[in-house]
């Protein structure tokens, strides 16, 4: 390996991070449950909404690295600070929002795994998700960044174990990628697919993890270098999340199409265990542990990176997260049903999409925050066409989930 290959090899990492919120326990649930529901009619909205999500996360990242600002911070650095404390507010909800469904997940897997109860499973999600924030403040970014790595790589295989143990037809794979919808609950799960693809809370925090030109790794590399290092890092970790969400979607087509149930992580483990095998169903429990711990993790980090760009207060790391993953876990412990939680939760984040991914195109596509590093014009077209595709889609969401039944 070169010296200038390993330099770029060494720049990979923060991607990685932003992917965990791709792969977390609301994108199993629809996964699987379109999968199971629709057969291969969504594979092309996966993909879709993957490619939404490269182009999405790069700009993030991009941005930091050029303005070594977060878009938290760019956006509280032009608005008045009362919009800028209503801002901060929305961020903070949907960080909340992205903890509630990722506490849960991990409460789901501690008892599928060990029995436990509801409420203490989701304490330890959260001890843990704190403890893997902790070895990042005392050890540095880069090790963060490997034990997140490591915590997908674990993800991957239990989540693939259930496609090579029960492998879909190649040719109902490639029909799926024929843009279709079958009826008003298909475009429903559509929705929830980029919904739960596009995530809020990691465009905020992938561009704070890019903001300080990677710590001493970027020292040495220009910013041209540490943009190409970018996208590589970007298109991989990517990949690798949309490979998962994939996975979990063929998995159900080939073996739980037709059943009921999969609405639920508990019944979808249920029927894995009884269609799949118990030792399928036993890593894919595993694998939603490490979803539920890393994605508790970057949730309460991206609650943090908004509260400290976004207000004037100077609290402590750990307190900031604590603000973010309390209500959450204070939300599961007064016994509302997880379930009807996981709802609301979707809904807060499609809300706050908007919030996100459209000041993020506005600014780089600004020449007087990018200078040379603005978009080009087809990028920002091809950004512009996501973020109002994201938008609608959301929007359909939202209109679909309380739209009067016969409306």
């Amino acid at each position: 390996m070169t010296t200038a290959l390993r330099r770029r090899f060494a720049l990979l990492g923060p991607a990685f991070i932003a992917a965990v919120a791709y792969v977390d326990p609301g994108n199993v649930a629809t996964n699987i449950t379109a999968g199971a529901q629709f057969g291969y009619t969504l594979v092309w909205v996966i993909v879709l909404a993957n490619l939404m999500a490269v182009l999405v996360q790069y700009l993030s990242a991009k941005l930091g690295l050029v303005t070594q600002r977060s878009l938290a911070a760019q956006v509280g650095d032009r608005v008045r600070p009362r919009v800028r404390f209503a801002y901060w507010l929305q961020a903070e909800g949907i960080a909340i929002a992205t903890d509630l469904a990722e506490v849960i997940g991990g409460a789901i897997a501690f008892h599928l795994l060990f029995g436990v109860p509801m409420p203490v499973g989701a304490v330890l999600t959260a001890l843990v998700a704190m403890g893997v924030l902790t070895i990042g403040d005392r050890l540095g970014q880069g090790v963060l960044e490997r034990v997140i790595i490591g915590f997908l790589l674990l993800i991957a295989v239990g989540f693939l174990a259930g496609l090579v143990v029960g492998p879909p037809v190649a040719s109902d794979v490639a029909g799926g990628l024929v843009p279709s919808f079958s009826g008003t609950e298909s475009v429903l799960l559509a929705s929830g697919i980029v919904g739960a693809t596009v995530m809020p809370h990691a465009v905020y925090l992938h561009s704070s993890l890019t903001s300080g030109r990677l710590g001493r790794r970027g020292d040495r590399s220009t910013l041209t270098e540490l943009l190409a290092a970018t996208r590589t890092d970007v298109v991989l970790a990517l990949l690798l999340a949309g490979l998962m969400n994939l996975a979990l979607l063929l998995m159900a087509a080939a073996n739980l199409y037709g059943f009921e149930g999969t609405d639920t992580i508990e019944g979808a483990h249920a029927l894995i265990s009884s269609e799949i095998g118990t030792g399928v169903a036993l890593l894919f429990a595993v694998a939603l542990l490490g979803s539920g711990i890393s994605s508790t993790s970057v949730g309460s980090a991206a609650g943090a990176e908004v509260m400290r760009s976004l207000t004037p207060w100077n609290l402590a790391p750990v307190v900031r997260r604590l603000v973010t993953l309390v209500p959450a876990l204070a939300i599961l412990l007064a016994g509302i049903d997880p379930t009807r939680a996981l709802v609301v939760s979707q809904v807060v984040l499609s809300m706050g999409i908007p919030f996100a991914v459209v000041p993020l195109v506005w600014l780089t596509s600004s020449r007087a925050v990018m200078g040379e590093h603005v978009n080009r014009r087809a990028t920002t077209a091809a950004a512009v066409a996501a973020a109002g595709a994201i938008v609608l889609l959301n929007a359909v969401l939202l209109w679909l989930t309380f739209a009067p039944s016969g409306s």
